[in-house]
């Protein structure tokens, strides 16, 4: 592989990193939550057609 020469970014380039580090981010909390709840009422409805 070729080594590539570095190029200073223009404003334009690092505009667009800057937006892409603060938006492009996997929503962890609330997968966590809608995971929590899912498990939440599977307790309840199993426990609710247990008793």
């Amino acid at each position: 592989m070729r080594e590539m020469p570095l190029i200073s970014l223009t404003d334009e380039e690092r505009k667009k990193n800057q937006y892409l580090d603060k938006a492009n981010h996997a929503p962890y909390p609330k997968i966590f939550l809608v995971a929590l709840g899912i498990l939440l009422l599977f307790t309840i409805g199993f426990s609710l057609t247990a008793f």
